[in-house]
């Protein structure tokens, strides 16, 4: 499509695109003559727009009112005439910092980096926690005191998960280190959901060579996880920045609509769950997703991968259709690129 505009469709048409995602509001022929200063009348700008409009790229929100871009008109902007910008030495410093993982659990690393974005786009940004099924590579209990002790597993991708267990009456250090060697024994290369009905199997018919304290703590380490594995988890941060730019009753309407659809999570996390089977940063405009019902609003994700180079989770911002392209698209990347180095 944007190969079929001539020179002059395309800077009128970039320039208005520029300008909408400036203000928010209707562009009219006048903003544009003097954009260009004055290289173009009104008159010789409106009859561009009409052409615009009839090829289905802008519309008129009002009969006496300037013209937006359509969703259409937003995907040829995106593929075809934006410009993106880099990240300034200090972005990324922010980036990284915020992102630190150094003494975290993967929950607040990941929790951190959507409020992150969130902060910086000016958006409400969104990670896609990695599902609870990677393979094994430790599994440890600590003691917390007397009636608490803390599993703490590590799997093959680096990440690290932390959760607190009652104890057995009278358990001990020794009973905990032989409860921890026999799982690792049993779990190490496996998912959990690969080997706990084998464990808890074994252990029930006492084949293994376990004490009774022992043998209870295992079970309680398993009983932690359930039945291992479980759906991805969707973090949401910064609800809260898209009502500080609401220009119109129409906008405020948009912005509801997409707490809805925030609050639901289950569109999103299945678009966010696509994201997973592509490479680099994707840009979903409006409703030209299925998954993604809500019109008026874009999501602007990239995955992230664990040592492996397997991807484990995505993340990403979203706002209106106006949102800065240029300045989020290579903050989305970035950011991705960070948790996936600082997860491994």
């Amino acid at each position: 499509m944007i190969q079929e505009l001539n020179e002059r469709s395309r800077e009128i048409f970039r320039r208005l695109v520029e300008t909408y995602m400036e203000t928010g509001e209707p562009v009219g022929s006048r903003t544009i003559s003097r954009r260009l200063n004055g290289r173009l009348s009104p008159a010789s700008v409106r009859n561009v727009m009409a052409d615009l409009e009839e090829a289905g790229l802008l519309f008129a929100p009002h009969t006496s009112a300037g013209r937006l871009p359509t969703e259409a008109g937003m995907r040829i902007f995106v593929d075809g005439l934006l410009e993106l910008g880099n990240l300034t030495a200090d972005e990324r410093a922010s980036i990284e910092g915020r992102c630190n993982a150094a003494g975290r659990s993967l929950q607040d690393v990941l929790t951190d980096a959507s409020t992150m974005l969130a902060g910086l786009s000016r958006c409400a940004g969104l990670v896609l926690a990695p599902k609870g099924d990677n393979r094994l590579k430790h599994v440890e209990f600590v003691g917390l005191g007397p009636d608490k002790a803390l599993v703490v597993t590590v799997n093959e991708a680096g990440l690290v998960e932390n959760r607190v267990i009652e104890l057995p009456p009278g358990m001990t250090v020794e009973a905990m280190t032989e409860a921890s060697n026999y799982l690792n024994s049993r779990l190490r290369g496996r998912t959990i959901a690969e080997a706990r009905e084998e464990v808890l199997r074994e252990v029930s018919e006492r084949r293994a060579e376990l004490d009774q304290l022992t043998s209870r703590l295992v079970e309680a380490g398993l009983a932690t996880w359930g039945g291992g594995g479980g759906p991805p988890t969707l973090i949401v941060s910064g609800r809260s920045v898209l009502l500080e730019d609401v220009h119109a009753i129409a906008d405020l309407e948009r912005v509801r609509k997409l707490f809805d659809e925030l609050e639901s999570k289950e569109g999103l996390l299945r678009l966010m769950e696509t994201t997973q089977q592509a490479e680099g940063v994707r840009i979903f405009i409006g409703a030209e997703n299925q998954l993604f019902t809500l019109s008026g609003c874009s999501l602007i994700v990239a995955p992230y991968r664990d040592t492996r180079r397997q991807i484990v989770g995505a993340i990403g911002v979203i706002g209106p259709t106006r949102l800065n392209y240029a300045r989020i698209i290579p903050m989305v990347d970035y950011t991705a690129q960070v948790v996936g180095r600082l997860i491994g």
